[in-house]
């Protein structure tokens, strides 16, 4: 609360706020923007307060005002300058096209949970015990001026951060915040189906074939699986549409660290990583200029296929004590 009182006073007699989240948007990224984007308009009406985000997917166009978001940003004027920038969920190294507007801005406020994030700007707020940002910025707003359509938007971020409550980053405290924000009398099951569940025909396509070519490696307690962009073209898929697929690779039984990738680029993969815990999947992306939670990390690596992997899996092998 106390915090939440300091960002208050921080932005209250701005002009201008702006808003922004990583590259990629995941489930907690896009909750969290517009979260805090929902509850910024309603504290303060007059001011001007700009969102700027990756056009997510259409799963989430369940949330109140999303169509606000401003993803064109070949239109957006770089030189522009805000009283507050606002980063969320990441480090201002991930913000992408959008970074100069964040270098211009006045003051600068980041709000994470990411252990990998030493933080930026002028007010940092980075607590890694939290689920997902979406949690933490729960905690900072005044809990009076939470309505149905910022409690939606707060526990879409939550649902995706946590696997549905299901990942070890859920604390007593997560599952408190969620009773509170389902009291808002929204239909939260449909949310998590329509969000984290359904799939597209493609979607389900292209996971089957991730998943169907699979290979697990040392002594089978790794899985990896790589989608290109020739496979991407002949499904018609974009990045959004492979949301997903690490975590039905963790899901094998033996396996205590998943790694998908998919081509960006003449070699150049994004890289997605999950562990069950006996693998600090953070450290690794870290050492390749990623970053994220103990058990899900990510990264963007530049090589072959198979020379990425060598090298994710010296770091990887050191932890699981093989030679």
């Amino acid at each position: 609360m106390d915090k939440m009182r300091k960002i208050i006073e921080e932005v209250r007699d701005a002009g201008s706020i702006a808003i922004g989240g990583h590259i990629r948007p995941d489930g907690d990224c896009i909750g969290s923007v517009m979260g805090l984007y929902l509850y910024l308009k309603k504290m303060l009406p007059d001011t001007q307060i700009d969102v700027y985000l990756e056009k997510p997917s259409e799963i989430f166009d369940c949330i109140s005002h999303i169509e606000d978001l401003q993803s064109d940003f070949d239109h957006v004027d770089m030189h522009k300058i805000y009283d507050v920038f606002m980063v969320l969920d990441c480090a201002d190294d991930r913000l992408g096209e959008i970074r100069p507007l964040y270098q211009n801005a006045r003051k600068k406020i980041n709000i994470d949970h990411h252990i990998s994030n030493p933080g930026c700007g002028d007010l940092r707020i980075v607590e890694p015990e939290r689920s997902s940002t979406a949690e933490l910025l729960y905690e900072l707003m005044e809990e009076t001026a939470v309505d149905t359509e910022i409690a939606k938007a707060l526990y879409i971020g939550i649902i995706h951060d946590t696997g549905v409550l299901r990942y070890s980053n859920t604390s007593p405290r997560t599952l408190q915040i969620v009773a509170e924000l389902i009291k808002f009398g929204f239909d939260f099951s449909e949310l998590i189906q329509k969000t984290f569940y359904e799939k597209t025909y493609v979607q389900t396509q292209i996971m089957g074939r991730a998943i169907l070519e699979s290979v697990r490696f040392m002594h089978d307690r790794c899985i990896v699986s790589m989608v290109s962009r020739r496979m991407m073209e002949f499904y018609q898929v974009t990045p959004k549409d492979l949301d997903g697929i690490v975590n039905h690779l963790l899901a094998v039984k033996g396996v205590d660290c998943a790694i998908f990738m998919y081509e960006t680029g003449t070699l150049e993969y994004k890289i997605s990583m999950r562990s069950n815990g006996q693998v600090d999947v953070a450290s690794v992306a870290m050492r390749f200029g990623g970053g994220g939670h103990v058990r899900a990390a990510g990264c963007t690596m530049n090589g072959t296929y198979h020379d990425n992997i060598n090298n994710l899996a010296i770091w990887i092998a050191e932890q699981l004590d093989i030679e």
